[in-house]
């Protein structure tokens, strides 16, 4: 047992017993951390930083898997939540917060012209595609990008134990950037494709002319077009990623960060189409739920008022910037390099000869939270992060790569590790 990390594991040992993978996100597991050099539990958090069980204090660049982005504990959202915690949580009937987040969304989403809420983004997404099916009779699906863990999508990859062969049968994926793979699909299912959904913006900007190309293969089939904006939206723009590439999709998805960690997601889009909920059946007890709404509403409020997504891509680009700075320093760039935008970006490792990429992973991250930093390999940016954060995250990074260069050259990895390696997961991305 780790004595800096006694207390997560041993909490860790104990919820095993009662929870599947000890936790209730398959990201946030013991699968994307390693045993004996990773915190499991977090007790407290405050602007940029997060306290673990044992009380270790971390920067956060994960800022729950992207949902947070102001900050831990915004003393404006909190206060929103705090007064509406005093007229109620759910009612009866609806409250009139519904149609105020619902108004300042259509207000600002380009494609936004009705508005159904959910709790997470793979409610957003599977209502978007049942929307999508009622609306033009069809049954089958292109996907791009990574779109939750409901039955629709999960059946058309490796994790697909549980989902029955024929809804498997009505996904089928495409490649971001290759417009002639969606060409394909449109060739084998003829006048059978009901939606195109996919990520604005994945792993990679897009190329001139895809998200046009696509949106034009739409309509020429009589596809809908979803925008999965769960992560995009409330980062890359106020009005999600279709504002800021100039591509107005039919449908699109939204959460995460559009209220600053509380749940809350969003199916919005043209009211032709977005007519069609109040016939097909997409309805949750805690979809109206007060507090996930005033978080909502103060969350973009502040965005409005403040320069939350300038100030985002800003300290984005000195981590995107800064970390490839330093992999060209320490001639890392047949190994590492960095992927994604200024407000969303992640490590990426390749294997080497004599390691592979999880071996290399898991030295990393064994490196990167001694030295107070909460990652996976990703850079969630929060409106909270100092200029300072980002000097202490690239300090770090400047030392963990040091030691990985010589780690490789020295061909002493295995020996710098103090657990096992982590072991190959199923990639979203």
């Amino acid at each position: 047992m780790s004595t800096r990390y006694a207390q997560s594991e041993a909490l860790l040992s104990r919820a095993l017993h009662t929870i599947p993978l000890g936790s209730q996100t398959f990201s946030k597991s013991k699968t994307q951390y390693p045993h004996e050099v990773s915190p499991y539990f977090i007790e407290r958090g405050l602007g940029s930083r997060v306290w673990d069980a044992d009380g270790n204090e971390y920067i956060d660049f994960v800022n729950s898997l992207g949902a947070v982005t102001l900050g831990y504990r915004d003393p404006d959202v909190d206060a929103a939540v705090k007064l509406q915690m005093d007229n109620g949580v759910s009612f009866s009937l609806p409250h009139k917060l519904e149609m105020l987040v619902a108004e300042k969304l259509t207000e600002l989403i380009p494609c936004a012209e009705m508005v159904r809420f959910g709790k997470n983004g793979s409610d957003a997404t599977a209502g978007a595609i049942r929307l999508a099916r009622a609306h033009t009779g069809r049954d089958h699906v292109a996907v791009c990008g990574y779109h939750g863990w409901q039955d629709w999508y999960i059946g058309s990859t490796a994790r697909h134990l549980g989902v029955p062969l024929a809804v498997r049968e009505l996904t089928h994926s495409f490649t971001y950037n290759r417009l002639d793979t969606l060409e394909k699909l449109f060739a084998e299912y003829p006048g059978q494709i009901a939606a195109v959904i996919l990520e604005p913006m994945n792993v990679a900007r897009p190329e001139p002319g895809f998200l046009e190309g696509v949106k034009r293969l739409c309509g020429q089939n009589g596809s809908v077009l979803v925008f999965d904006e769960t992560i995009t939206g409330f980062r890359f723009d106020l009005g999600g990623a279709q504002r800021s590439y100039g591509v107005t999709p039919d449908l699109a998805t939204f959460g995460k960060g559009m209220a600053n960690g509380y749940p809350i997601s969003a199916v919005v889009g043209k009211r032709e189409i977005m007519k069609g909920m109040e016939d097909i059946f997409f309805s949750f007890t805690f979809g109206g739920e007060t507090l996930s709404l005033a978080a909502a509403l103060a969350t973009i409020k502040k965005m409005e008022e403040k320069p939350v997504i300038p100030a985002l891509h800003s300290k984005g680009r000195k981590v995107v910037d800064g970390l490839t700075a330093l992999i060209r320093k320490y001639e890392l760039e047949q190994t590492l390099s960095v992927a994604g935008s200024s407000v969303w970006s992640f490590l990426v490792i390749q294997d080497t000869a004599e390691y592979s990429s999880w071996e290399i992973k898991t030295f990393y991250l064994q490196e990167m939270l001694a030295r107070g930093i909460l990652t996976v390999g990703s850079h969630n940016i929060s409106f909270a992060h100092s200029d300072s954060d980002i000097e202490t995250l690239l300090g770090a990074y400047d030392e963990v790569l040091h030691d990985i260069k010589r780690a490789i050259t020295e061909r002493n990895l295995a020996h710098r590790l103090r657990c096992r390696p982590l072991e190959p997961l199923f990639k979203i991305r």
